[in-house]
């Protein structure tokens, strides 16, 4: 029995052998060099593991320019715009015919190019565009264009001029020379600013006619408010064909004191107040019954030394009793129609105690020089207890609304 049990140990021990031999020239293959592992590198899987996949090229950046190649008769208020697709802007350049550089912004990621600037009329333009796709590779783009021939062009007049001080009352007058169509008011008002820097104040635009356009503040100014107003029309089509001047009008002004004098026509007397305090008081003299003075609130429109004054330029002629044709001192005009206040020797028996005059204010000549001295165009004149009603755009009649309503 010890035999047999032997010879089974024996045989076993071989095959156990066998196995482990096996399992070495294996392990032995398997760590070999990858040259020696056949043409599948490092065998079976490993060889997969190792290769490397193309990575294909990124597309072309594609460039887009507007106005396209070409263009004839492009509208002054047209923006030149470049757009790139698959990559970002490297460089714009824009030139007119007459060599004069364009300047533009692009946007935060690059791929967006705008011209800051109208265009000017009868002007050839040549766009030059490089851009790169996401691999560098370059792209360069190149339009040229064309402006139309305007049939007219509009210039504009600010008012008050450019460093006037002026009283609180005072609007933004602009005043355009050629009438604008109330479907194109709207872009003309985009083309004006008032800015009053850090000193933020609310105002509105209102059209009195279809060349003027004013600007008033919700209430009166604050002494001392530096104003700047812009009146840039290039490109802006105010009538079919008819463009704004490329020259931009500009105008920058100083609110001065707070002068608000209030004249009570029933009481014949001026309170002049200074800042809020009265200052003093002068009798005056308004119009007679048959030309009342008008009530309202008005503002000193300009300041003479001496105007002369003439019934014929309101149908008074010679041979009428209420016919003149005099030299008035110190004269400052509150409306349109011919309302002063001025210097008036002639009345002074009966200032402070009747109204005799055309609808003016007279006081004596020291009075009116006094107050002549210190006043200035777009101080404020109240009038108060007359019958007679300030008819609207009379004058500067922009404080006779509510700001409500002037806004609407």
């Amino acid at each position: 029995m010890s035999r047999v049990v032997g010879a089974r140990r024996t045989r076993r021990a071989g095959v156990v052998a066998a196995a482990l031999a096996a399992l070495i020239a294996l392990a032995g293959c398997q760590s070999g060099d990858s040259d020696s592992a056949g043409p599948g590198g490092a065998g079976g899987s490993g060889g997969s593991q190792n290769q490397v996949e193309e990575t294909p090229a990124a597309a072309p950046a594609a460039v887009t320019i507007t106005p396209g190649d070409g263009t004839k008769k492009v509208k002054l208020a047209k923006k030149i715009k470049v757009a790139v697709e698959d990559g970002t802007i490297s460089e714009v350049n824009v030139s007119t015919a007459t060599g004069k550089k364009v300047k533009g912004k692009l946007n935060e990621d690059q791929t967006e190019w705008t011209s800051k600037t109208a265009l000017k009329a009868a002007m050839g333009y040549t766009v030059q565009v490089k851009a790169s796709n996401a691999d560098g590779v370059a792209t360069e783009e190149r339009s040229s264009f064309s402006t139309l021939t305007p049939e007219g062009t509009v210039s504009a007049y600010v008012v008050p001029g450019d460093g006037w001080t002026v009283g609180v009352g005072m609007p933004v007058v602009v005043e355009l020379s050629q009438s604008v169509s109330e479907s194109r008011r709207a872009g003309v008002e985009e083309a004006l600013e008032v800015d009053t820097g850090d000193d933020k104040v609310e105002g509105a635009w209102q059209w009195m006619s279809g060349t003027q356009v004013w600007w008033r503040p919700a209430k009166y100014w604050e002494p001392g408010t530096d104003v700047k107003v812009t009146a840039d029309l290039a490109g802006v089509e105010v009538a079919k064909g008819v463009y704004g001047k490329k020259q931009k009008s500009q105008s920058d002004f100083t609110i001065g004191d707070e002068m608000i004098s209030t004249v009570d026509v029933a009481g014949h007397k001026m309170t002049v107040r200074k800042n809020g305090k009265v200052v003093r008081t002068i009798p005056v003299t308004t119009g007679k019954a048959s030309m009342a003075t008008r009530n309202g609130i008005k503002v000193i429109m300009s300041r003479e030394t001496s105007h002369r004054m003439r019934s014929s330029t309101i149908g008074i002629e010679k041979g009428d009793a209420d016919y003149y044709d005099i030299e008035a001192k110190y004269a400052m005009r509150l409306t349109y129609s011919g309302e002063f206040i001025h210097a008036a020797p002639w009345s002074a028996g009966q200032q402070g105690s009747a109204n005799v005059s055309h609808g003016c204010t007279g006081m004596t000549t020291e009075a009116a020089k006094w107050l002549f001295d210190h006043s200035k165009v777009g101080d404020v004149v109240v009038y108060e207890n007359s019958d007679r009603k300030l008819e609207w755009g009379n004058g500067y009649t922009v404080w006779n609304e509510s700001f409500a309503d002037w806004k609407a």
